[in-house]
C-alpha cells in the first residue's frame, strides 16, 4: 500500500502530527492516523490526482482492518440498529485514480472501518455540499496541476457524548491544499458541525435522556463553515505543517448573513471568531486566478 505521499504537490505537506499516540495506517493513496483510545481516526490524509480520476461505481463492504486489534477500532456494532451513517473520512472518490487496478484497490480501501466516523444519516443540502468540497477546489486547481492534498478528521472534545463505548464527535474538519498561481502552496479549511442548535442546558438534558435509553446522542443537520486553517489546528491540537501559513484566507471572510457557529463551537475555540457558513459552492472563498 502506497499511503499518503507527502511530496505529491511538489511541496512537503506532511501528515498531521497528533498530540497523542496514534497508529499510522497506509492505504492506497491515503493514510489514517488511528487514535486507539477513541477507536476512530484522529486524522486522514489523501492525495487526489484530478487528471487521472476514475469514476468507479460504489462497491465494497465495510470491514475491520486486520492489522489493528479489534478493540482499537469501531466496527459494525457502533452502527447497527440506529440511524448513524458510516461516514467516509477519506471520501470514496478521492483516492480512486491512476490505472484501473490501483483505482479499484483504493475504492476498496476506503470501506475500512478505520476510515469511518459516525455521522447524521438523513440527507440534507449541506451534507451534499460537504461531500463535494474537494470537487469545487479541484475545479479551481484544474488550471494548474489538477492535484490536491486533502486532510480531514473529527474534532475530539472532552464533552463528546459516549455511545456504545465510543464518544461521538460533533465536529469534523477538512483542509484542502493545492499549488496555486505562481507555483505557491495554497490551502483552505472547513468545519462541519452536526451539533443540534440548542442551548447548552437543553442539549445536556436531551443527551442524558438519550444515553439513558441506550440511544444515540442528539445530532443536528450538517452546517458547513469555511474557516482559517489556524482555527482547525487550534480546535484539533494537530500540527498541520505548512498549511496554516498557506491559507488563502488572509483574514476571516465576511459574514453577510451574520451567521456564527453554535455557542458550543465558539466555546471550543481559544478565541471567539465569526465563521462564514457555506450553503452553496459559490460561497467558498478562493483567490481569483491572475487575468
Amino acid at each position: 500500500m502506497t499511503g499518503y505521499d507527502t511530496e505529491f504537490l511538489g511541496f512537503t505537506v506532511p501528515l498531521p502530527v497528533s498530540p497523542v499516540e496514534v497508529r499510522v495506517l497506509d492505504y492506497t493513496h491515503f493514510s489514517v492516523l488511528l487514535d486507539p483510545d477513541r477507536r476512530l481516526a484522529a486524522a486522514t490524509a489523501c492525495t487526489v490526482d484530478g487528471a487521472t480520476l476514475l469514476a468507479l461505481r460504489r462497491s465494497g463492504r465495510w470491514r475491520l482492518d486486520g492489522r489493528v486489534p479489534t478493540g482499537e477500532q469501531s466496527g459494525s456494532e457502533l452502527y447497527s440498529g440506529n440511524p448513524l451513517d458510516r461516514g467516509h473520512l477519506v471520501r470514496r472518490l478521492d483516492p480512486v485514480w491512476g490505472d484501473a487496478e490501483t483505482a479499484a484497490r483504493a475504492n476498496h480501501d476506503t470501506f475500512t472501518y478505520t476510515n469511518a466516523a459516525p455521522q447524521v444519516n438523513r440527507f440534507n443540502q449541506s451534507k451534499e455540499l460537504w461531500n463535494g468540497l474537494e470537487d469545487h477546489v479541484l475545479k479551481y486547481a484544474a488550471a494548474h496541476d489538477h492535484r490536491l492534498a486533502v486532510q480531514t478528521g473529527p474534532v475530539f472534545a472532552a464533552d463528546d457524548p459516549p455511545y456504545r463505548g465510543v464518544r461521538i464527535p460533533r465536529l469534523f474538519w477538512k483542509v484542502v491544499a493545492w499549488v496555486g498561481p505562481g507555483d505557491v502552496l495554497q490551502a483552505t479549511g472547513f468545519v462541519l458541525d452536526q451539533t443540534p442548535q440548542l442551548d447548552d442546558a437543553r442539549l445536556q438534558e436531551i443527551t442524558a435522556q438519550a444515553l439513558a435509553r441506550d440511544d444515540i446522542p442528539p445530532l443536528g443537520p450538517f452546517r458547513t463553515y469555511q474557516v482559517p486553517v489556524s482555527d482547525v489546528a487550534a480546535l484539533t491540537r494537530l500540527g498541520l505543517g505548512p498549511l496554516p501559513g498557506s491559507d488563502v484566507l488572509a483574514e476571516p471572510p465576511p459574514t453577510p448573513s451574520g451567521s456564527r457557529p453554535t455557542d458550543i463551537t465558539i466555546h471550543r475555540l481559544p478565541r471567539a471568531r465569526a465563521w462564514s457558513e457555506i450553503r452553496t459552492p459559490d460561497q467558498i472563498a478562493l483567490p481569483l486566478p491572475p487575468s
